[in-house]
């Protein structure tokens, strides 16, 4: 009970200042592309690309089965979202090593460091998302109810990024071999959750698998909702969800923990 009181206290903190949440994130974006020509192009260009190259290869040389839409679709609904996700733990990976300047001289709930990273990557998913968009006029895929789903297949998804993006920028602090751990996590993370293949090709007795992958289970829920028409599998979105909020807590809890040890490290 101390443990929810303590995430309570420190949330209504965190709450005081969100200001410099803002300015952190707005730092973030706006500091990325200052110097490049393109600017935020490159934010709509760079998953572009990937997707050309991409479905060229799953689609027109090893044929993957699509749920009968387009394979560039089928693609950009669950890339789009990985890209989000593990850009974000990329970034938050270093948002304390980068900013050890700030935590040094003032005190302010360090977590803010993280969240802000996740911010900014969250705006540039905003914007790759106007790719799929395009993709959705283009081929004509209908807007329907089930849309709605989006925004809380969305909410579990950020729970589950930040929880894990509070583990790695405090463990990255103590440990730097963590960041390139992440690296190596993130790959096989990758191939062991149905982006490039639909789930359905896995034989029935090995999904169970997936069901224990919570982007797995994500990602096909965008995939329910945005080209099969219909609700995400709720049981499996329900687990998804609860072990997403524990991972957070979970994250929340060991970040608070550690946070007085930050400033000996940087």
């Amino acid at each position: 009970m101390s443990k929810i009181k303590k995430l309570v206290t420190n949330s209504r903190l965190f709450w005081d200042y969100r200001e410099l949440l803002w300015n952190l994130a707005n730092r973030e974006i706006t500091q990325r592309y200052k110097q490049s020509a393109l600017g935020y192009a490159w934010v709509i260009l760079n998953p572009l690309f990937q997707l050309i190259v991409m479905s060229f290869v799953f689609d027109k040389i090893l044929h993957v089965a699509s749920l009968g839409v387009p394979f560039i679709i089928f693609l950009s609904v669950a890339l789009l979202p990985w890209n989000f996700f593990t850009q974000s733990l990329g970034s938050s990976s270093m948002s304390l090593v980068g900013n050890s300047n700030l935590i040094t001289k003032i005190y302010f709930p360090r977590e803010i460091l993280v969240f802000s990273t996740i911010i900014a990557k969250m705006v540039d998913f905003g914007y790759s998302c106007l790719v799929l968009i395009a993709f959705l006029i283009i081929f004509r895929i209908p807007l329907t109810i089930y849309y709605l789903w989006i925004p809380v297949i969305l909410v579990i998804q950020l729970l589950l990024t930040g929880g894990i993006a509070l583990f790695v920028a405090a463990f990255n602090l103590f440990y730097r071999d963590i960041q390139y751990l992440l690296n190596l996590i993130i790959l096989l993370w990758m191939y062991m959750t149905p982006i490039m293949y639909p789930i359905e090709i896995i034989p029935p007795q090995y999904r169970f698998v997936m069901s224990l992958n919570p982007m797995a289970v994500i990602v096909n829920a965008y995939r329910q909702v945005i080209l099969s028409n219909n609700n995400p599998n709720f049981y499996s979105l329900t687990i998804a969800a609860l072990v997403s909020t524990l991972i957070f807590i979970l994250g929340f809890i060991t970040f608070k923990k550690l946070e007085g040890q930050f400033a000996d490290y940087v």
